[in-house]
């Protein structure tokens, strides 16, 4: 069977971006701490501006550094020339993105960056250029040439850079130790909203929890599982502490005669499942959905005792699966 110069023309090409990024991670030195140290203590924000596809890209790395912690914004080079440069103040940093160094649209921003005293920080292949030369820091892009067959289309230049734009986002996400909470705040909407909303968001507490104590009739349980619509009742002792629990399929395969005038504690499973309020909706799901009996609620728990309940039914609601 002959090669299919498709797969052959996709297999050329990645390997073409690769080894432009094996270049650039063989090609770091201390000027990539020093950006990070400018980026981490910039009191204001960090100013992404780039021409063409190296706009395009800026733009992805601004809305990156945006949402995993620092503050960042996207400015286009010609409309920082008709009036946007005054979004610029001395408290922020700029990130300026060209290939080659020479994108003659980012001369007003250079200049302003200098006569205010802004730091710049500078992405580049060529340290020669006006680019590399204006910048207070020089992030070096790899000088490979494009995957285009005609070395002129950004491709591998892109890559490179999109993928030095998230080295730094990543650097600062650990250096600042931000949180999977932290993530959150900045992403309520959607999917990852709905994955990142922990089991104290909605879990029921209070009065909406079917509670009794050891000592119930069965008969009291019942109407304890039927008022709060849970298909569950858990059993408390004395102290107040989660001891078992009854649901609604427990009820079922124990029907005999006398089944309501039975005490709970003779007919609860001991040591049910639990969880803690401040794991994630998708890990109570996971448990949910990987315990052998398949079972559709958990209670929320702290120091053995019951501050609410979970059901899968909630955890679907907000698209959770």
């Amino acid at each position: 069977m002959k090669d299919n110069p498709d797969i052959s023309s996709a297999k050329r090409t990645i390997d073409k971006e690769v080894e432009a990024l094996r270049m650039m991670e063989n090609s770091f030195d201390a000027n990539l701490t020093k950006a990070l140290d400018l980026l981490q203590s910039t009191k204001g924000r960090v100013i992404v501006t780039g021409m063409g596809k190296s706009g395009h890209i800026g733009r992805k790395i601004a809305a990156t550094f945006a949402s995993t912690g620092t503050p960042a914004f996207f400015v286009h080079p010609g409309e920082a020339s008709h009036g946007d440069l005054g979004m610029f103040t001395t408290d922020d940093t700029v990130l300026a993105i060209s290939n080659g160094g020479e994108s003659k649209e980012l001369s007003d921003i250079l200049v302003y960056c200098k006569r205010f005293g802004i730091p710049l920080i500078a992405m580049t292949k060529n340290p020669e250029s006006s680019l590399g030369k204006a910048g207070d820091i020089l992030l070096k892009l790899p000088d490979d040439g494009e995957a285009c067959p005609l070395g002129l289309a950004p491709t591998s230049s892109t890559t490179a850079t999109l993928v030095l734009g998230d080295v730094l986002a990543v650097a600062l996400m650990e250096r600042k130790g931000f949180s999977k909470t932290d993530y959150k705040q900045r992403h309520p909407g959607g999917k990852l909203g709905a994955i990142l909303q922990r089991v104290s968001d909605l879990m029921h507490k209070g009065d909406a929890m079917p509670l009794v104590d050891e000592n119930t009739s069965m008969q009291e349980a019942l109407l304890e599982m039927t008022s709060k619509m849970l298909g569950c009742v858990g059993i408390i002792d004395k102290q107040g502490k989660l001891i078992g629990m009854i649901t609604d399929g427990d009820l079922r395969r124990c029907l005999s005669p006398d089944v309501l005038d039975r005490k709970v504690s003779e007919l609860m499973t001991r040591n049910p499942k639990t969880i803690s309020p401040d794991l994630l909706a998708v890990e109570a799901l996971n448990i949910m959905n990987n315990t052998g009996k398949g079972i559709t609620q958990l209670f929320v728990v702290e120091n053995d005792k019951p501050v609410g309940i979970i059901h899968i039914h909630d955890c679907l609601r907000i698209g959770v699966a």
